[in-house]
């Protein structure tokens, strides 16, 4: 009855007011009657669906009716894979939130979740992964695959590529990657790849089903600006257009010999969960450049947790010193990572200028390619590219961009001190 009332409505609001009340309830599961069709999966013979979509789009919603129509159509598919950037998140939102998998389920085909396992009336099982783990996906095979949120994941390729290599059971093995975009080379990479179906959502299409106030103050507000374009159209914004960085100057450090190690800290104007970032950044002189050889930016932490992170870089790099921006805490930085380690050289150094300004000549020498980056840099560079002339990143305190600014103004541009020589 519901299809049929479903084929002969010209409105869901018809569809609503045809449906007898007793029935009303299992509406919400009748699937063709809510989805748009960007929210379908697509035809042709596509090994990757790629789903780009604004906050709110849909993308949640379509991923778990996705893996609802795998585990329930008349030939079902199993094992799958449900990965997220967590294992909370993974479980949180892919299984159990709002749009998720258990809430798209009628109860006479509702999976139960036991640890990280799905399992359907039908027998068919689903696994919930973690993309921050790529080793974890060393072992199982898998005959489809639902992944959120790829351009957040901090491992984004090599999770990505552990998973291929179970993704090999079933007679069309296939996967979904649903996600808000951003420029990540795993994100450019499926949108190069012949096999790769790509869908776009934005998130006013998607407005019966979303808050009004969300509607007024967060859409209206962006609307129209380069985050807006990103957030709410799904668009894949490449670079800012006044961005001091941009992708194409990023090269790849590849070993060699090193010569002075600076680990450089950005700490928050206070602790705890609610602070800034402490931006932690380890670089190199290498040559006539410079190398970028880790980010160890640490969020919501306390003054000693900190201090401890950067100590710890400075001993596993073999650093030469750590040089700490002490606008805000003055010799109060110095003392709590003296509270860590006595013997660690501190040189504190101080803002004069804005951070536009300090940056500018941080990114003229990536313009000549003296400065290159190690592997897994990923949200230092997002950092760098969304760096704008207000002197914040996508709204926030730019953390990791002040201190790679002061590691590569030590190594560069400052005075410095003799290196030492060491082997990498």
């Amino acid at each position: 009855m519901l299809v049929e009332l479903a084929l002969t409505a010209r409105s869901r609001e018809e569809i609503e007011r045809a449906i007898p009340p007793h029935l009303r309830p299992g509406l919400f599961y009748f699937w063709p009657v809510w989805a748009r069709e960007q929210q379908d999966p697509p035809p042709g013979d596509w090994t990757t669906w790629l789903l780009m979509g604004g906050r709110g789009s849909g993308k949640t919603r379509a991923g778990a009716e996705w893996v609802r129509q795998l585990a329930t159509g008349p030939e079902p598919v199993t094992p799958i894979a449900l990965v997220g950037e967590t294992m909370t998140e993974a479980i949180a939102v892919m299984v159990k939130g709002v749009s998720g998998i258990l809430s798209v389920h009628p109860d006479a085909t509702r999976p139960v979740l036991k640890g990280t396992t799905l399992t359907w009336p039908n027998g068919v099982e689903a696994t919930v992964l973690s993309a921050s783990d790529p080793d974890r996906f060393r072992g199982p095979q898998f005959a489809a695959a639902w992944c959120d949120e790829v351009a957040k994941w901090p491992q984004a390729e090599s999770a990505w590529d552990m998973l291929q290599f179970g993704l090999r059971l079933g007679d069309r093995p296939r996967q979904l990657a649903t996600t808000t975009p951003k420029p990540t080379r795993l994100l450019r990479r499926l949108l190069g790849d012949g096999q790769t179906i790509v869908t776009k959502m934005k998130t006013e299409e998607n407005k019966a089903h979303l808050a009004e106030g969300f509607l007024d103050a967060v859409v209206g507000r962006y609307r129209g600006s380069v985050l807006g374009r990103q957030e709410l159209d799904g668009e894949m914004i490449e670079d800012l257009p006044d961005a001091l960085w941009n992708r194409d100057m990023f090269r790849r450090h590849r070993g060699g010999e090193l010569g002075r190690v600076v680990v450089a800290v950005d700490p928050p104007v206070t602790g705890g969960p609610r602070a800034d970032a402490c931006g932690i950044v380890v670089a190199a002189r290498v040559g006539a450049g410079a190398a970028i050889l880790a980010d160890w930016t640490i969020s919501g932490a306390r003054p000693l947790n900190w201090a401890r992170r950067a100590v710890r870089a400075f001993k596993e790099f073999e650093a030469d010193c750590i040089v700490a921006e002490v606008n805000q805490g003055g010799d109060l930085v110095k003392a709590v990572l003296a509270q860590v380690d006595t013997e660690v050289p501190v040189r504190g150094v101080r803002a004069t200028r804005g951070k536009w300004l300090r940056a500018e000549p941080v990114a003229a020498l990536y313009g000549r390619g003296l400065v290159a980056h190690a592997e897994g840099l990923s949200a230092l560079e997002d950092e760098m590219c969304a760096f704008g002339a207000d002197g914040m990143a996508e709204g926030h305190s730019p953390d990791r961009v002040d201190a790679l600014v002061w590691a590569v103004t030590e190594l560069m541009l400052g005075e410095g001190v003799k290196p030492r020589v060491r082997g990498w």
